[in-house]
């Protein structure tokens, strides 16, 4: 139980795919500014010439807003790296409260397009790297007193639209999806929370800079901050209250009692609405 006048995830423990930059840093950084500890699970070593931030340069953001980081260098694919993340985390905080499966890979090309090597580069993270994490840290969430799990993927739109936009995509997404819920329901006895969200609209990442449409996309998008924000809603409300649920960050924070949106946009432009969604 959170003690009164203590922030929500004051000591709290974060193990989290990816993190080094973007939404996912956004969300650990939020975390850390109410004290909590933030395990990052990152590739990212030195600096990349498209992509900012390394996995070091987020660690000493983290500590500097106010967290604890254990930062892990490996990749979400690989096994060892997963158990050694999850035994250094519960080595060096005693155990793990939050799972947030943030790693993913996007390439939108059409089918006859794609290359078996990304197809199956986002099988093995965006899928895979969800169910393995979260499976490596089920044991240490089943004793911890407000756990969550949190998938950062789609609703599932079976929409003709979004079912034939980018298939090899869709495919990875919807099944990291299809996993979160599954995992909700195979441990709601043990009132562990697994839930998904997903930006209403396009979020200012490198992501969207260099593969959905450049920086014009990034003038029609809101901060990572949002995403952040809804996430700490999420991961701090009793693990009880919600699971199963396939969540909108805009929709998180209506819930929560925000109405202004403006101050998330990047620019006057209108927000873009986001994949998957009609």
């Amino acid at each position: 139980m959170t003690q009164p006048g203590r922030p929500a995830l004051a000591g709290k423990t974060v193990v989290m795919s990816g993190g080094s930059r973007g939404i996912g840093l956004a969300i650990a950084l939020r975390a850390a500014a109410d004290g909590a500890n933030v395990v990052l699970i990152a590739k990212t070593d030195t600096p990349h010439p498209r992509l900012r931030g390394t996995i070091h340069t987020a660690a000493e953001a983290i500590r500097a807003a106010g967290g604890t980081a254990l930062p892990v260098v490996g990749d979400i694919r690989s096994d060892a790296t997963i158990e050694a993340a999850v035994e250094a985390a519960v080595e060096a905080f005693g155990g793990i409260d939050i799972c947030i499966n943030n790693a993913s890979v996007l390439d939108l090309s059409p089918t006859t397009e794609i290359r078996p090597k990304a197809y199956d580069l986002m099988q093995d993270v965006n899928v895979r790297g969800t169910f393995m994490l979260s499976r490596a840290c089920l044991p240490h969430l089943k004793r911890a007193a407000n756990p969550h799990i949190l998938s950062l993927s789609p609703p599932l739109n079976l929409s003709r639209r979004w079912l034939g936009a980018h298939p090899a995509y869709t495919v990875a997404k919807y099944a990291m999806t299809l996993t979160t819920l599954t995992l909700a329901a195979e441990n709601a006895t043990d009132g562990i929370a697994a839930n998904c969200l997903w930006p209403q609209t396009l979020i200012a990442t490198d992501a969207v800079a260099n593969v959905i449409g450049g920086q014009e996309a990034v003038r029609r998008s809101r901060q990572p901050r949002i995403m952040a924000d809804a996430a700490y809603d999420v991961i701090t409300g009793p693990s009880i209250r919600r699971t199963g649920q396939t969540l909108l960050d805009e929709g998180v924070l209506r819930e929560a009692g925000v109405t202004d949106f403006t101050t998330y946009a990047v620019s006057g432009d209108e927000p873009e609405t986001d994949l998957f969604l009609d």
